[in-house]
Order: C-alpha cells, then sequence, then structure tokens
C-alpha cells in the first residue's frame, strides 16, 4: 500500500516538476512567450509547444509511477484518473481561451501518455521462482 501511496505521489511530483521546469525553459528559450503567458494569447506554435510540454510531463509521470510501484498497471490508471480530474476544473476555468482542439488534445494526452510512460517503463526480468510451476 505504502508503495502504492509513494508511486501516485511521485508520479504528480514528477508530473508538475517537468511541466514546471519545461515551462521555465519556455520562457527563457522562446522570445515573447513570457509576454503573452499572462494573457494566454498564444500563437499555434506556442500550443503546440505547451500540449508537447504536457505529454511530456504525463510520459514522465507514467514512467515514475511504474518505477516506484514496480510497474503496477493499476496505479498507473489510477494517476492517469487523477491528472484528469485535476485538470478538467482548470480547463472549464480557460474554455474560452483556446480551441477545442486544444483542450480535447491535452486532456485525452493527460490519460494517453501517463499510460504509455508506465508501459515503457521495463518489465522485471523473471527470477527462478517465477520459472517454477
Amino acid at each position: 500500500m505504502a508503495r502504492a501511496i509513494g508511486g501516485l505521489v511521485g508520479g504528480l511530483v514528477a508530473w508538475f516538476l517537468i511541466a514546471t521546469v519545461g515551462n521555465l525553459a519556455l520562457r527563457i528559450a522562446w522570445t515573447g512567450y513570457a509576454e503573452v503567458e499572462k494573457a494566454m494569447t498564444f500563437t499555434l506554435a506556442m500550443m503546440v509547444a505547451r500540449l508537447v510540454l504536457g505529454a511530456l510531463s504525463s510520459l514522465g509521470a507514467g514512467l515514475t509511477v511504474a518505477w516506484i510501484t514496480k510497474r503496477n498497471g493499476r496505479m498507473a490508471q489510477v494517476l492517469a484518473g487523477i491528472l484528469f480530474v485535476l485538470f478538467v476544473p482548470v480547463h472549464y476555468s480557460l474554455w474560452d481561451r483556446f480551441p477545442l482542439w486544444y483542450h480535447l488534445t491535452f486532456l485525452v494526452s493527460l490519460v494517453l501518455m501517463t499510460l504509455w510512460g508506465a508501459m515503457l517503463y521495463p518489465r522485471a526480468a523473471p527470477t527462478a521462482q517465477d520459472k517454477v510451476t
């Protein structure tokens, strides 16, 4: 149980850490990004960059939950659900600021990329006990 909870917390921390560092990198590297961020008047390229960052954050969260929980698929599903539930109200509050495709892409990628990240974590090699039937 502790490993499951630790995996969920670790996955959430990983998501927000990757997103925060990535967003800071966008602000520093992209002239004009920081200027439009507060008003959320992003160009198409900026919105795509934000979606890629969200996908990478979800991928990292999935890898993290799989690593901590020893590839417990159920916990990856729970993490994907938690992320979805956390971000639906955020996107609802921003509904008029972004096009529909942006919201849908982000919310779907939260689930799919988290699960994919968990699947990318390598399975443990079978032990001698696993081979005995």
